[in-house]
C-alpha cells in the first residue's frame, strides 16, 4: 500500500491510499484520518439530561448534540471527556460509564468515536472553545428519546448515546 498525505488540517488528515486487493486488482481510496474524540451523555438524574443547541458551520445548521470533543495526542480518554464536559457544559462528574464505541462514517474516515456516560454532575461555569457556539439545555430522558425517533435529533452520535443508554438504564 501507498499513502500519499495530500492534506494536513488542525484535527484532521486527508490521504489518497494506494492498495491491492485480494484478487489483485489496484485501487485509490480517499482516507481521512482522525485521532480519535469522545461524546459524553451528561445525565442530572434519572428523568434529565443535558443537550447541547451546537451551531455547525460544517452544515450550516444548529443541531440538538451531546458535548464531545477530540482527543488532543497521548491524553487518556476518560480525561478528554472530563475536560470536554468542563469546557461545554460547565458541569463536573463523579461518576463515569463507558457505552463502548462507534465509527460515524467508516467508509471515509477512521474516526473513533469513544461514549460515555457521565453521572453525579455538580454545575459550574462552561469554558467553550472561542469558535464554538453551544447552548447547554436540561431536557427530559424521555423528551430527548424522542426527539431522536421523531427527527429533531439529527445528530448520529448524539442519537446512538441516547438510545444506547434508554435501552441500559
Amino acid at each position: 500500500m501507498s499513502v500519499e498525505v495530500v492534506h494536513v488540517g488542525r484535527r484532521i488528515r486527508v490521504e489518497v491510499d494506494t492498495l491491492t486487493t485480494a484478487n489483485g486488482q489496484t485501487i485509490r481510496r480517499d482516507a481521512i484520518r482522525h485521532p480519535g474524540a469522545v461524546v459524553i451523555l451528561p445525565v442530572l438524574d434519572a428523568e434529565r439530561v443535558v443537550l447541547l443547541r451546537n451551531y455547525r458551520f460544517v452544515i450550516g445548521d444548529t443541531l440538538w448534540e451531546l458535548p464531545a470533543g477530540t482527543v488532543e495526542p497521548n491524553e487518556p480518554l476518560e480525561a478528554c471527556a472530563k475536560r470536554e464536559l468542563i469546557e461545554e457544559t460547565g458541569y463536573r462528574a463523579a461518576k463515569w460509564r463507558g457505552l463502548g464505541y462507534i465509527y460515524a462514517s467508516p467508509g471515509v474516515m477512521d474516526e473513533k468515536l469513544h461514549l460515555f456516560v457521565a453521572e453525579d454532575l455538580t454545575p459550574g461555569a462552561a469554558r467553550p472553545e472561542p469558535d464554538e457556539q453551544l447552548e447547554p439545555v436540561v431536557v427530559k430522558l424521555d423528551e430527548a428519546v424522542q426527539m431522536c425517533l421523531n427527527g429533531t435529533i439529527r445528530d448520529a452520535k448524539t442519537i446512538t448515546s441516547l438510545l444506547l443508554w434508554e435501552r441500559m438504564r
